[in-house]
């Protein structure tokens, strides 16, 4: 997704709470800005036309998960875009990535729709386990305004 965005002359700002991430990413896009940050602690002072969270929200647990539809809108310009990936269903599990456990969580459908709509996101594209996406449950939200 970043070279997609980067090779189009997009502004990018790349945020993730693990700094070896970091670290490859400045690697592959040395003129592209990054940040280490939890996302759950994300106070950047400033908005953006779109906010991508793929392959990420989940990981978090599903109170901090809650709480994020409001940090989404609090970094998006009014119209701002808001796209993610989560579950296909309410629930927990774990897996393994590179021989360490990954936590994996994801609220119902019907919850996600509620906390966007309740931060001022009106949802224009949501699939279930989209196969051109490797099977991602994908959301795509815009915020009013």
């Amino acid at each position: 997704m970043l070279r997609y965005l980067v090779e189009r002359q997009y502004d990018v700002l790349g945020v993730d709470a693990s700094v070896a991430m970091i670290d490859l990413a400045r690697a592959r896009f040395p003129a592209t800005r990054f940040e280490v940050c939890d996302m759950r602690e994300l106070n950047l002072d400033r908005s953006f036309d779109a906010v991508i969270a793929w392959h990420s929200l989940f990981h978090l647990a599903p109170g901090d998960q809650r709480a994020m539809f409001e940090t989404f809108a609090r970094h998006l310009h009014p119209g701002g875009m808001l796209m993610f990936t989560s579950g296909s269903e309410a629930g927990e599990v774990w897996s393994e990535n590179d021989g360490e456990a990954l936590y994996h969580a994801s609220l119902a459908t019907a919850e996600y729709r509620s906390l966007l709509e309740g931060c001022g996101f009106g949802v224009l594209r949501h699939v279930m386990d989209d196969a051109a996406c490797g099977g991602a449950t994908v959301w795509i939200a815009r915020l009013a305004g």
